[in-house]
């Protein structure tokens, strides 16, 4: 059975850094793009960032240059380190795992970021 499990979001300062990490099971991890989205309260579920088998990555205009996001194969995870965090950073941050050889990709359960001013 196909798992994510996210773990680091919480509360922090307008300025500050957070970790998001997202542990994979039940797929050959190196096959799978994988990414980060994030939903704000009334918006719809937006990509942050992504990177793919080959380690090509990209990044939302909103967050370029301050958030990089990473994978450790060995681990079967990929993070996101999150700097110079802002108020409008704040929502529920999702991860993602898509092949083309899935007719629909795997959702982890999304980690509240919240930051304050």
């Amino acid at each position: 059975q196909v798992q994510l499990v996210e773990s680091g979001g919480g509360l922090m300062q307008t300025g500050g850094s957070l970790r998001l990490s997202c542990r994979a099971s039940g797929l050959t991890f190196s096959n799978y793009a994988m990414a980060w989205l994030r939903q704000a309260p009334g918006k719809e579920r937006d990509i942050v960032a992504s990177i793919n088998w080959s380690g090509a990555t990209y990044y939302a205009e909103s967050v370029k240059g301050r958030f990089t996001i990473s994978r450790d194969n060995a681990k079967n995870t990929v993070y996101l380190q999150m700097n110079s965090l802002k108020p409008e950073d704040t929502a529920v941050s999702y991860c993602r795992a898509s092949t083309v050889g899935a007719s629909s990709p795997y959702w982890g359960q999304g980690t509240q970021v919240t930051v304050s001013s």
